[in-house]
């Protein structure tokens, strides 16, 4: 047997008796991992040697394993032992923030929960985590940030206003900004400010990693009452904003099930046809992100509607099929 599959029956067994309040007998849980008692008992065993509180107690003439009492609950919050080691497992999922206070503060915060729980298990969690893995992603330097994110965090809890200058993409220029952040936001593996912009009198959404400097002013502000910050990016298919419009996409049998398995947008719905293709709906704020996923499909996804947000994949279409055609060309902004 892999030593996989040996790890995940004994966390199975762990929280099986974790939620049980009168105990199992060994038979009960090797019906419901469908395993050998034997297996059972190796298993109880091995948990025990690597410090986790289970003992038996005597009922009606059976034996029942259990966990203490209190040992279900090893701090004074409501976390149970399960919940605290997978806690502790989710650090991986954070390691992209290296370098920033999120990642330092949480770092310090795993190092005590694993203090916490109880005798050598901390090992024995070691040795799960060999078989449990969260793959990097591609994702932004962070540690340069730190800083800008210190100040951010400074101005969203005092409510001050921010002044920076600002580099913006599209028209490759730095601008001196005053604003009101709403809100921190982490998207798609990137931090953004979200906040009203005296300059453009609008609320816009401003990538931190664009931000040249920034100081925040003793100036306050408020969230007017009539304004609903968490729709901005719900709304939104990715960081750019727009008005809001309905996107019908056609995507064939080949990558309908892709489609599927995720939750693209709150809005989405999907339609199913014969052919086993489906159609993709959903209500977004702006078709500029929209025009890179469905790009991301190729031929494998046509826009039904809107019009515009057609001609635009063409119009890129065309350009990328004048620059294949000619070795000599160069990709081009336009």
């Amino acid at each position: 047997m892999a030593r996989g599959d040996q790890l995940g029956r004994q966390w199975k067994i762990l929280q099986t008796l974790l939620y049980s309040r009168q105990g199992l007998s060994v038979s009960r849980i090797a019906e419901d991992l469908e395993c050998h008692p034997r297996t059972v008992y190796r298993d109880i065993e091995a948990l025990q040697i690597a410090g986790f509180p289970i003992y038996t107690d005597r009922l009606d003439g059976k034996n029942f394993w259990k966990i203490l009492d209190d040992a279900k609950n090893p701090l004074p919050l409501p976390l149970d032992l399960t919940e605290l080691t997978a806690l502790y497992f989710s650090r991986h999922m954070v390691r992209f923030l290296k370098g920033t206070f999120f990642h330092d503060a949480l770092e310090s915060l795993f190092k005590k929960i694993k203090t916490l729980l109880p005798g050598p298990a901390g090992d024995y969690l070691d040795k799960v985590e060999e078989y449990f893995w969260i793959g990097n992603r591609p994702h932004k330097p962070y540690g340069p940030l730190n800083n800008q994110l210190d100040q951010i965090n400074e101005a969203l809890l005092g409510k001050k206003k921010i002044d920076m200058e600002y580099y913006t993409m599209s028209r490759k220029q730095v601008s001196e900004r005053r604003v009101a952040p709403y809100r921190l936001w982490f998207h798609n593996d990137g931090f953004y400010v979200i906040g009203f912009c005296e300059k453009r009198q609008d609320v816009r959404i401003f990538a931190l990693d664009r931000i040249r400097s920034l100081r925040v002013c003793s100036d306050t502000f408020e969230v007017p009452e009539d304004m609903d910050v968490d729709a901005i990016p719900r709304s939104s298919f990715g960081v750019f904003t727009g008005e809001p419009i309905r996107v019908e996409i056609r995507f064939s049998s080949r990558v309908a099930e892709y489609i599927q398995e995720r939750i693209w947008h709150d809005s989405q719905r999907i339609h199913h046809h014969r052919d086993g293709s489906i159609t993709f709906e959903a209500q977004v704020a702006g078709i500029q992100d929209v025009k890179f996923w469905v790009m991301s499909w190729g031929e494998a996804a046509r826009v039904i509607a809107p019009e515009e947000l057609r001609r635009a994949i063409c119009s890129e279409a065309e350009a990328m099929h004048r620059m294949y055609g000619d070795p000599s060309r160069l990709p081009t902004s336009h």
